[in-house]
């Protein structure tokens, strides 16, 4: 079968769901975001060397895939929906690289290139986490889809400055 399916060349697909909608669809706008992040955290993977950070990293594009499923489908069509374990779990790990940064104020993004993408993949969440919000004020999203992707910008920020600092390259705006 190939991918090249046509179905799509007069600007309607497909939700998982079996729903045609148009290709600027709030939903797919929704999904798609959080598709382009999933791209940007490939390259951000790949541009790290902590192997230990790049499995967590898999681990959230595992996750991301989920929340992508239960965005493209209507009426809790999709099967694998993602829990609070899921936040919790990114809660603890946020928490963790807390203590081990220990910020001292505003920082200046991108000391380094590893750094410069996870603030990439931050902004380019709170983009998706917007797009889920004006969604949501249309359909009914499960909460813990919302709550998952604005705990996950903050995740990027405090690996981005947890890597940083393994670098003693955190800038401060001012000291």
């Amino acid at each position: 079968m190939s991918i090249a399916t046509t179905t799509g060349d007069k600007g309607q697909t497909s939700l998982f769901s079996g729903e045609r909608v148009w290709k600027d669809d709030l939903r797919v706008e929704a999904y798609g975001s959080l598709d382009e992040l999933d791209a940007h955290i490939g390259e951000a993977k790949n541009q790290i060397n902590d192997v230990n950070t790049r499995h967590l990293l898999i681990d959230i594009q595992k996750v991301l895939f989920k929340v992508m499923g239960q965005l493209a489908s209507k009426a809790d069509a999709y099967p694998d929906a993602i829990g609070l374990d899921e936040v919790a779990k990114l809660t603890e790990m946020i928490q963790d690289y807390e203590q081990r940064v220990d910020l001292k104020g505003f920082v200046i993004p991108g000391s380094i290139l590893q750094s410069a993408k996870l603030d990439i993949c931050r902004t380019i969440t709170r983009r998706a986490e917007r797009r889920i919000i004006t969604l949501s004020k249309q359909e009914e999203i499960p909460e813990v889809i919302l709550v998952y992707v604005n705990r996950l910008s903050d995740f990027f920020f405090i690996l981005a400055r947890w890597i940083e600092k393994k670098e003693n390259a955190i800038v401060y705006v001012s000291k």
